[in-house]
């Protein structure tokens, strides 16, 4: 969609907003349409009010939750909303690789890369190394 285009849409869901204060699945596209404008800011409330109400797609709202707080700067507050997210959806690889960024963020690389190796090895991605990356996930700083 164009920039216009998701304007013309944010309008619109905004306008429903009146008749519908309690649909989650209202906020949710709200927050994301925000995101899409890239209006990050704005779009944090209605990701909050989702998770408040109770939003049908609760991994995709952390997700982005997360993501746009991360965004903006927030990123402790991001690594908090991943960790909800993850005990509502242990393992989710998105939410995962989207914490280990703001790990990364905070300063924190050692962590961030430690997680972004174990979402490999917990797909499978590693072509046999597997093994050795998890190993390495929790042995960073080791060389002999």
């Amino acid at each position: 969609m164009s920039d216009e285009e998701l304007r013309i849409k944010l309008e619109k869901l905004l306008g429903q907003l009146a008749d519908n204060p309690d649909d989650p699945e209202l906020y949710r596209q709200i927050a994301y349409t925000h995101d899409g404008l890239g209006l990050e800011h704005e779009a944090v409330p209605y990701y909050e009010k989702t998770l408040e109400l109770g939003a049908s797609d609760r991994r995709g709202t952390w997700t982005g939750y997360g993501s746009t707080l991360r965004v903006i700067g927030r990123f402790e507050d991001a690594v908090k909303a991943f960790d909800k997210g993850l005990e509502e959806f242990p393992g989710d690889p998105a939410m995962r690789a989207f914490r280990a960024m703001a790990l990364y963020n905070l300063d924190r690389s050692r962590e961030a890369v430690a997680e972004l190796l174990r979402v490999l090895v917990d797909k499978e991605q590693l072509g046999g190394y597997e093994r050795a990356a998890a190993y390495y996930a929790e042995n960073l700083d080791e060389t002999i």
